[in-house]
């Protein structure tokens, strides 16, 4: 990638652009734009002008746009007709991760906007986990974290973004595989108002009252087991037959050892 990168950057110029020849990349990860604060941008821009150039890449219909689609929209809402941009050499691959690269590197990404936007830098366009690591400057373990989320369903996602919970909180609740009960305990979250650490202890309580509830349910599965040994014992006794039972528990099995005397054919 070192090679690319630098074959990428070398081929940069500046020029203006219509911006109607411009179409945004759909590889960005942001889904929601904050209207507000585009407005902001326009008054901005209007005041002070445009600082920082949009950067694009020449397609066969036009120009595909690689980073800075809220100053398009920004210069749209002005009614401008061009724009400064970086022209830069790239294909479809080099234009996607780099505009996936650059909205991870802003904070204002919610954390399931970010987790989608890496793995699709990982199952679409074939970047590691190691590289996309490198890329983001966090750690392989980050990015493995970040991507388990996405296990959460759209509703629990919504919820979520829309309660202002935190990664740490999403990371948690994944914890819990069924997907009912999963929604059930992030509702409790919310209600409750809980923070990260009460969260996880929360989490914590439900798994372990699930496994609680699946040990119970082996034990009366035994016994259900050894009571039907127990009857067939009983049974072969009553009708005559001599049988000879043992029993022998211990921490990790219940042993039985049966002699039944062979039926002698005169």
């Amino acid at each position: 990638m070192k090679g690319e990168n630098k074959a990428f950057f070398k081929a940069n110029r500046i020029m203006k652009i219509k911006i109607s020849d411009i179409r945004v990349n759909g590889a960005q990860p942001r889904k929601c734009f904050d209207e507000d604060k585009i407005c902001a941008l326009s008054k901005s821009i209007n005041e002070s002008g445009l600082i920082n150039p949009l950067t694009v890449r020449k397609t066969q219909s036009g120009y595909e746009l690689i980073a800075g689609e809220r100053r398009l929209r920004a210069l749209k809402m002005l009614g401008y007709k061009e724009a400064p941009c970086i022209l830069v050499c790239a294909d479809e691959k080099n234009s996607a991760v780099l505009a996936i690269t650059e909205n991870l590197q802003r904070s204002d990404l919610n954390i399931f906007e970010e987790a989608e936007a890496i793995s699709k830098l990982i199952d679409k366009w074939g970047v590691t986990q190691s590289e996309a690591a490198l890329r983001l400057g966090i750690s392989q373990s980050a990015v493995a974290n970040k991507i388990r989320i996405l296990r959460l369903s759209q509703k629990e996602q919504d919820l979520i973004v829309e309660n202002s919970l935190t990664e740490r909180h999403a990371r948690a609740l994944v914890r819990i595989k069924d997907e009912q009960k999963r929604l059930c305990a992030l509702k409790t979250v919310i209600r409750r108002k809980m923070n990260v650490h009460q969260c996880e202890k929360f989490v914590e309580r439900t798994l372990n009252g699930q496994k609680e509830n699946r040990t119970k349910m082996v034990f009366k599965d035994l016994r259900i087991f050894t009571n039907t040994i127990n009857m067939a014992i009983d049974t072969m006794r009553r009708s005559g037959v001599k049988v000879e039972a043992l029993k022998g528990e211990c921490d990790e099995f219940i042993e039985y050892k049966i002699k039944i005397p062979k039926v002698k054919v005169s």
